[in-house]
């Protein structure tokens, strides 16, 4: 018989999950029942050692195993499903089980694991998408479904995922049992993350009970902005024969949520001459206009202390309000079948499709100030502390109405394999495979902007950052006073594939010392492409329309004739705007406009300098030695080993329409050890040491850019860019003092060794992959060419470290002891404090109004500077925390979740770092048990219609855009058979 004690850790993540979703209300006791061998085996997931020390029995108080055990079902079962996973784990691990999944107001997976400690979550639309761990962002984070690592991604409101990060937005909630998080690492885990390798799984049919379990959650999803109710309706059958030898599932979850945001961006702040303020000129000649282009040219700065304030002060560059409209299909399904013709065998198959679209639909009212600065008269700048132009004035301004739309649509697919064998009482090994892939196509992103060139009476106004006023001087809703000025589309589409073998084993050497010895080989595919059939209407210079090919451009002419035919009136509504601003618009109807300027037909040119591919070939081992025993009577359980794993990557690009590609191998030696003590029966301190690496985004992988053969320069990707490496150090105590209670402190610091950074090196073209083709034939490198030329490449490169540190708090705490109802209620909260610091080269803002070019004209020239700042996607603060009520029959639970803010880039246009304001989410679900079998729900997501503000510079804290949401009411039915 094989010895089950020695590796259930990973096994009860099925098991207790599977259980809560197979079994029928009630049957599971807060005191766990003795698992038969057949439940107990593991699925794709590896063995990890359980605790040496004698954990109480569930349900029971203190060691008095003679008091009856107290049955709980419901939020209270799940909540001890998760903490018996922790407690059986050497290293430090987090769960959500079932129960806890299928019946929070959930609307993906990321917002199930935000309850975490430690996880943090970024929405889009309202929505959580990624996750970060302990501070690190979601591309320190590896992902693996069913055992299997995979990514997936979709798009967000900028652009698509082409990186490591994993959208967790594309899965509903309701296809997985668990969600495991390994927060330190062991070397039979797989390496890649610096942050986290969570494991979401889907059902276990051998865990169930025997025969047939149905179930049907159906609920209708109710969005307070966008006045819509769409469908949520998730089902799962699951049957397992009699001899408890073969089972098998299928589950299955659609919603469509139609969804509303509103509210004003700026797309950053810039610093730029005007063409005069306050009456006084700014430039010594008289401005022109020429081909439709109102950007004014010609002559140089008069500096002046009028047009000097204006130029040093920050504008914002796009002032808009704007309302977003999300249509959102999910649909996913999971089945499994396993077949254990023996206590010794047993084989699993798994398959999980998921498909996730999206209509997103954009107008905006703006003006269009980036870059065109030059021809604008400002009136009556008023300016703040912190270098402001918070109010004015525009004349001749460039006022625009813009109209988007993105159709986007994830495919992902995998199919796993696993075969589990004892081949002794002592040896064992798991066999697992499979593949998987993740297609996000977006084959229409168009946009469709009309213009009126040249305004007056553009008032703003942003003493509120928050909730700025914006009016405009004239009709934006009559036709007449605009110009269709220019379209675009940018198809793109994003492939991953991976493919796995990874074989493990498992000797019991003797008792309390376990080895286990595996080897693992992996193939990464990454692709994406691009295309673009932009234009203008006119090009500037009095040339001639490019999209009809019947305008005669000129100063007033710029564009087609707009027509309400073509166009729609859109109301702001509620977009949180300040008083007086303008609140209703023309835009553009993307069908229609699309129809009249001939977009789609328009053949579609490659962007070759968007468009890359990765290939990355992995392969290793591990060996891990697993003991448990005591020293001088105190309990121990530990593990130690080394991981090692080879890296073989061959990174495609293009530079100049000509595509290079770089091969390089590196590899990693990749020692942990992790040890838990038991002081006592219900104290566990748990301690950790390992060395962890990710490897680079894929984007700074690219081989591909710009040649300069005239100042041998190059701007370019760095495929020779090392892994992020590190040093991660663990330590937790954690306190099991009451059935379903936990009090929990953990420490932890991530010593990064390699941090890349934006710099130069030196190279020549072939070691870049490239040769003469890239040249500008008449420049000197094509015509003297040597290929051994050095060229000083500007980069992403290898540079110094960084340091995280922080602490995890955790409280789990039932209420049986007060008194009537009281006795059902609960609490559940975590919070996590993070310190880190990392150096970044950013050009900032610019101090003089003139500095003089090579020429002698006067330029606003930025400042490079090193700033010391947080890791990027680090909030300092982050907590969470849950109250309930549940007897079984009745339950209602409010939960808080709140993430200080954060810095998530360097920024641009003299912007020193840009980010978020902290953000709180209350959600809360309440459920109603009419008869075993049906139960009724509401929840509500998002409550207090929480605004999302995102600022550009750290210190000045301006106005980036200040969004929000709506609630989401979700009502309906669960009944299960």
């Amino acid at each position: 018989m094989r010895k089950t004690e020695s590796r259930i850790s990973m096994l009860k993540i099925a098991l207790f999950a599977g259980s809560a979703l197979a079994l029928p209300q009630g049957v599971l006791a807060q005191e766990a029942p003795p698992q038969d061998e057949a439940a107990a085996r593991p699925t794709a997931q590896p063995a990890t050692e359980p605790a040496a020390g004698p954990a109480p029995e569930v349900g029971a108080e203190g060691d008095t195993p003679d008091v009856p055990a107290i049955i709980v079902t419901g939020f209270r079962q799940s909540l001890q499903a998760a903490l018996n996973l922790k407690r059986q784990s050497i290293s430090a691990v987090d769960a959500v089980v079932a129960e806890d999944i299928a019946k929070f107001p959930d609307q993906n997976i990321a917002e199930s694991l935000q309850r975490i400690p430690g996880i943090s979550i970024q929405k889009d639309g309202g929505e959580g998408r990624a996750i970060t761990v302990r501070g690190l962002g979601s591309q320190f984070t590896r992902v693996r479904v069913n055992g299997l690592e995979t990514i997936t991604t979709s798009s967000d409101g900028a652009s698509a995922n082409r990186d490591r990060s994993f959208d967790f937005n594309v899965f509903a909630s309701e296809l997985f049992s668990s969600l495991v998080v390994h927060k330190t690492a062991e070397a039979s885990l797989d390496e890649g993350s610096l942050g986290a390798v969570v494991d979401l799984n889907t059902g276990n049919p051998l865990a169930g009970k025997t025969g047939l379990t149905a179930v049907l959650n159906v609920q209708g999803s109710y969005n307070t902005l966008s006045k819509n109710v769409g469908p949520r309706i998730a089902g799962l059958l699951s049957w397992k024969n009699a001899a408890g030898t073969f089972g098998a599932n299928f589950s299955a979850a659609y919603s469509h949520t139609d969804t509303l945001e509103s509210g004003n961006n700026t797309v950053r702040w810039s610093q730029a001459y005007f063409n005069s303020v306050n009456g006084t000129p700014c430039f010594y000649s008289t401005p022109g206009a020429t081909g439709g282009n109102p950007v004014s040219s010609g002559g140089s700065y008069r500096p002046s202390q009028a047009c000097d304030a204006a130029a040093l002060s920050f504008h914002p560059r796009i002032p808009r309000y704007g309302v977003i409209e999300h249509d959102r299909r999910r649909l996913g399904l999971t089945g499994s079948i396993q077949f254990e013709p023996s206590s010794h065998t047993k084989i699993s198959v798994d398959a999980l499709y998921s498909s996730f679209k999206e209509d997103r639909k954009e107008k905006w009212l703006e003006v269009l100030a980036r870059s065109n600065e030059r021809s604008f008269n400002v009136v009556n700048p008023t300016y703040d502390s912190n270098g402001n132009m918070v109010s004015g004035t525009y004349n001749n301004a460039y006022v625009r109405t813009e109209s988007y739309l993105r159709q986007s649509q994830t495919k992902f697919y995998q199919v796993g394999a696993t075969w589990d064998q004892d081949v002794t009482d002592k040896l064992r090994f798991t066999l697992l495979g499979g593949i998987s892939q993740s297609d996000a196509d977006i084959p229409v992103e168009s946009t469709i902007a009309y213009d009126s060139r040249g305004a007056n009476g553009f008032a703003f106004d942003y003493s509120n950052m928050k909730s700025p006023t914006l009016a405009y001087g004239f009709d934006v809703t009559n036709p007449a006073n605009f110009q269709l000025a220019e379209i675009r589309d940018r198809p793109s589409y994003v492939t991953n594939k991976f493919k796995t073998v990874q074989l493990r084993t498992e000797w019991d050497v003797a008792k309390g010392f376990t080895v286990k010895l595996g080897g693992v080989w992996r193939r990464y595919n990454f692709g994406t492409q691009m295309w673009t059939r932009d234009t203008v209407a006119c090009s500037g210079n009095g040339k001639p329309d490019l999209i009809l090919g019947t305008t005669t451009c000129s100063s007033s002419t710029y564009g087609l004739p707009v027509t309400s035919g073509i166009s729609d009136i859109v109301n702001l509504g509620n977009a949180g705007q300040g008083a007086g601003t303008t609140s209703q618009f023309l835009a553009a109807n993307i069908a229609s406009a699309a129809d009249y300027t001939n977009l789609y037909g328009r053949t579609a040119n490659e962007d070759f300098g968007s468009n890359r591919r990765v290939q990355e070939t992995t392969s290793g081992g591990y060996l891990q030695f697993d003991i448990k025993g005591n020293i001088l009577g105190l309990e121990y359980a530990g593990n130690a080993g080394m991981r090692y794993a080879h890296t073989d990557q061959r990174s495609t690009g293009y530079t100049a329409g000509v595509a290079g590609t770089v091969a390089r191998t590196y590899d990693d030696w990749l020692p942990s050890f992790n040890v838990a003590f038991y002081p006592h029966h219900d104290v566990i301190v748990r301690g950790a040491i390992a060395k962890v690496i990710t490897r680079p985004s894929l984007g700074n992988l690219n081989p591909g850019g710009s040649v300069d053969g005239f100042n041998y320069r190059i701007t370019f990707g760095n495929p020779f860019l090392n892994p992020y490496r590190a040093t991660n150090f663990d330590a937790s105590v954690e306190w099991y003092f009451a059935p379903q209670a936990l009090l929990s402190v953990a420490g932890f610091i991530k010593q990064i060794q390699s941090f890349p950074v934006a710099g130069t090196y030196v190279a020549t073209l072939p070691q870049l992959g490239l040769d003469r083709s890239v040249l500008t034939p008449s420049s000197p490198a094509y015509i003297n060419y040597d290929p051994a030329q050095e060229y000083v490449v500007s980069s992403q490169v290898n540079g110094t470290g960084a340091t995280l540190k922080g602490i995890e708090l955790a409280l789990q705490l039932p209420f049986p002891f007060l008194p009537g109802l009281l006795s059902h209620t609960g609490f559940q909260g975590n919070a996590t404090l993070i310190q880190s610091n990392a150096d970044y080269t950013i050009t900032g803002p610019a101090v003089s109004a003139c500095t003089r070019n090579a020429s002698g004209a006067c330029t606003l020239a930025g400042v490079s500077a090193v700033y010391n700042q947080t890791l990027l996607n680090v909030s300092k603060k982050a907590w969470n925390a849950t109250l309930y009520y549940d007897d079984g029959k009745f339950s209602i639970r409010g939960s808080v979740s709140y993430r200080g803010p954060f810095v998530d880039g360097t920024s641009a246009t003299g912007n020193v770092f840009e980010g978020y304001a902290s953000y709180t989410s209350v959600d809360a679900a309440v459920r109603y048990k009419v008869r075993p079998w049906l139960e009724l729900s509401i929840d509500g997501n998002n409550l207090t219609d929480a605004y999302r503000y995102r600022f550009t510079d750290q210190t000045a804290q301006r106005n980036y855009e200040n969004n929000h949401y709506g609630r989401t009411i979700l009502f309906g039915a669960r009944a299960k058979l």
